[in-house]
């Protein structure tokens, strides 16, 4: 399960509609890749199709969509949203990180 936090929502339905994306039909993908300074970061972006591979979460009136192999990673994060003069955007409270870097963008087992 992944849940998505009140700011999270908010800014999330506000970027899907600036993007012409439709927050009660369509979906957050958010998946994990090889790469930055502590071997694996996040990734995030809305879409309009579920592929077979695809788990689907509804959170807080959210549609979350993640491939299989991303979910191993992902199990019980929190997507969560920082805004602000320090504000981060989109920040990933995941509880299977065991290291994490500095912008919190990556983040290792």
């Amino acid at each position: 399960m992944i849940k998505v936090s009140d700011s999270a929502k908010k800014k999330a339905i506000e970027l899907m509609q600036e993007d012409g994306f439709d927050a009660v039909k369509d979906f957050i993908r958010v998946g994990v890749k090889s790469g930055g300074c502590s071997g694996l970061s996040y990734e995030l972006k809305f879409d309009s199709v579920q592929r077979d591979d695809d788990k689907l979460f509804e959170d807080n009136g959210v549609k979350i969509l993640v491939d299989k192999k991303s979910f191993l990673y992902l199990i019980g994060t929190t997507l969560e949203y920082s805004g602000g003069l320090n504000g981060k955007g989109f920040v990933f409270n995941n509880p299977n990180a065991n290291r994490t870097c500095g912008c919190g963008e990556s983040f290792s087992l």
